[in-house]
């Protein structure tokens, strides 16, 4: 169960949009075959996202693992403590939304991305993060989207430097960029 001790495995699966970053997720905590927990972070806003977020819990029920879906959009990192001393594995999808969340909410942004960090270590069992990969495009032509492009950096490079396994996908295709390929 645990890699490193009794810490366990922390992977870091990030991409573009519509990568393949969920559905490897997905199949790295399928090969516990066990019971897991499903954090979403996805808040349905508008008549597109909640036919995402639809698409997404079908993928969930059609694919034969056993979530327990919690939905968690904006108190992931005071969430989190409870749920990673569980041994049960966590995945959570997807941390750019929640990052945008939590800056729509006006919250201290670098404390919460701070605290999401702290808690990981406490991990007792599989753990994989899913997030997009924001800063290789154009740069953003408002002050929100690039703040928000610069924190996602911020966060995904904080997230990575825990991590024991990062995977960076593009066109459904896994580049192992630090530890291994647990999928």
């Amino acid at each position: 169960m645990a890699a490193n001790g009794d810490r366990g495995e922390i992977t870091f699966v990030l991409g573009g949009a519509r990568s393949g970053k969920s559905s490897l997720g997905e199949a790295i905590i399928a090969r516990q075959k066990r019971d897991a927990v499903y954090i979403a972070t996805a808040q349905a806003h508008d008549d597109e996202m909640r036919q995402r977020i639809a698409a997404h819990r079908k993928q969930r029920l059609d694919s034969g693992q056993s979530w327990q879906t919690q939905e968690i959009p904006l108190e992931l990192a005071a969430s989190l403590p409870v749920l990673l001393v569980s041994e049960v594995p966590i995945l959570i999808d997807c941390l750019t939304l929640w990052l945008s969340n939590i800056m729509l909410a006006e919250r201290d942004t670098e404390a919460e991305i701070q605290a999401l960090a702290a808690a990981l270590p406490l991990a007792r069992a599989p753990v994989v993060l899913v997030s997009n990969e924001t800063g290789l495009g154009i740069v953003p032509e408002n002050a929100l989207a690039r703040r928000f492009r610069d924190y996602s950096g911020i966060m995904n490079k904080e997230i990575a430097t825990l991590a024991d396994n990062v995977l960076f996908v593009a066109a459904g295709l896994p580049l192992v960029m630090k530890g291994r390929n647990p999928a």
